[in-house]
């Protein structure tokens, strides 16, 4: 990456084992995707409920040549389901990113057209 990649934390407190489990989740996305020019991860609380507990979610912005992706998934108590979660989904946008950067497009048949 160009720019060094950052991390926010709104409304929890900064935990160092969080932090480490994340940078190493995104030098995976940036083996996967080398034309990655930065990202800013952003963690934060999104509900505090007496019964339910703290509601965790992140956030990534991911900026690559062209584009800036937006990555966030559901709010969840279990930080590290939500980390999961939304780096599957950058991995899979990442992934329409690349396909559409090479030409790699499919195309559907017109399937309004048919015989009679």
């Amino acid at each position: 990456m160009q720019r060094p990649f950052q991390i926010n934390f709104h409304g929890t407190p900064h935990s160092d084992a969080l932090e480490t489990h994340i940078r190493e989740k995104m030098r995976k996305l940036e083996l996967f995707c080398s034309h990655m020019i930065g990202c800013k991860a952003t963690v934060e609380v999104v509900g505090k409920h007496k019964h339910q507990g703290k509601l965790f979610k992140i956030q990534l912005d991911i900026t690559v040549p062209d584009k800036e992706l937006v990555v966030n998934r559901g709010a969840n108590e279990d930080i590290y389901v939500v980390l999961r979660d939304t780096f599957d989904a950058a991995k899979r946008q990442l992934e329409d990113y690349e396909r559409r950067r090479r030409g790699n497009i499919k195309f559907h048949e017109n399937t309004s057209t048919r015989p009679n």
